[in-house]
Formats: C-alpha cells, sequence, structure tokens
C-alpha cells in the first residue's frame, strides 16, 4: 500500500478528510505519518484520535534537518502541505522531485509566495476587488508557490465576504480538490508540461 506523509499546522480538517476518503475506499493509501510544527494545532489531535503517528518539530535550528531525515527513513509516495506554515528547504525539495503537494488558499499564480498564507490570502483578496477565489493544488518547487499546478476549483467572492466566510468557502472545495489530487498523483495519469499538469 501507497504511503502519505502530512505536514501540517493548524486544525487538519483537510487531514480528516483525506483519512476519511482512505476509510470509504475512495483514496488506496495509508496516511503512514504527520509531522506538525505547531503544539496547538488540532491535527494533532486529529492523528492520535485516528491512530496515525505524529511528529511535533519545533525545533528552530536544525528544524530542516530534522524534516529531511525524518522523510528519507519513510521514503513516501506523498508527501502533501496542508496548510503548512513553513517553507521546505532546497534540499527537502530536491530530494522528492514531484512527491510533494501543496494546498494554497487561493487561484495561483494570484495571492501567492512568500508572506502568502493563512488568513492573509483572503484579506488580500477582498481588498483586491477579486470576484473569484479559490484553492489551488500544485506540485512544490523551490520556486513558492509556482510549481505546476494539479487542480484549481473556484468559489465566488461576495460583496459582503469576510475574510472568515471566504475561508470557509474554500475550505469546502479544498477537501474535493486535495482527493482528487491526490489520486492523480499516487495513480501516476498525468504528465507535466511546463507550469501545467495535464490528465491522462
Amino acid at each position: 500500500m501507497k504511503n502519505i506523509v502530512f505536514l501540517a499546522s493548524g486544525n487538519g480538517s483537510n487531514f480528516q478528510a483525506v483519512a476519511d476518503a482512505i476509510d470509504s475506499g475512495f483514496i488506496d493509501a495509508r496516511i503512514s505519518k504527520l509531522i506538525c510544527n505547531n503544539k496547538n494545532g488540532f491535527v494533532l489531535q486529529r492523528a492520535k484520535n485516528m491512530g496515525i503517528e505524529s511528529i511535533l518539530i519545533n525545533s528552530k535550528n536544525d528544524y530542516n534537518n530534522l524534516i529531511y531525515i525524518i522523510l528519507k527513513e519513510e521514503n513516501p509516495d506523498l508527501i502533501v502541505l496542508d496548510g503548512y506554515m513553513k517553507i521546505l528547504s532546497e534540499n527537502i525539495i530536491n530530494e522528492f522531485v514531484y512527491k510533494i503537494i501543496n494546498l494554497h488558499p487561493s487561484l495561483l499564480p494570484a495571492f501567492g509566495g512568500k508572506g502568502y498564507y493563512g488568513k492573509i490570502v483572503h484579506e488580500n483578496v477582498i481588498a483586491s476587488g477579486a470576484r473569484y477565489s479559490g484553492c489551488t493544488l500544485h506540485f512544490a518547487t523551490n520556486d513558492v508557490d509556482n510549481g505546476p499546478i494539479i487542480d484549481q476549483r473556484v468559489v465566488e467572492v461576495l460583496d459582503d465576504d469576510t475574510p472568515e466566510s471566504l475561508e470557509e468557502k474554500i475550505h469546502k472545495v479544498e477537501h474535493e480538490s486535495l482527493i482528487f489530487s491526490i489520486n492523480l498523483v499516487l495513480n501516476k495519469i498525468y504528465e507535466i508540461s511546463g507550469k501545467r499538469v495535464k490528465r491522462l
């Protein structure tokens, strides 16, 4: 069975959605490990409830080296960055080329890159006057938020939307997009053409 390692920082609703999809047979794989950098992240409790091994790493000095060692030992088929608030080092990205996918809460390339994460993204989308936002699943590369795009889902930005309400709408489509993207990548039914991931 194929192994997935999650790196997450927060609530873990997407982590839960993927675990549920595995239990329901929609994904033929298992989550072998969770790596978290936030001791208050509810995702840790979710992993505990499901009997999934979790590792909390909050070291500032050797953080990326510790992540690298764990991933090398685990050698997962796929690494999922889910609301992960740290940028992976180049040696990690280079070691696991096209095996790391990232979930970003906007329609990249808009509102992406260093400094664009979480609530900040939604605040900037609303301030820009954009009529649509959504989520993007893409392969992680050393060019932050600029790897080949696997999937995108769109939501409408209404006149009375707040960062919180927009975030909630996007969460709903994130689950679908993540499950779809995991299946696409694990089953290798794609090819990469520039910044586009073509479905075979």
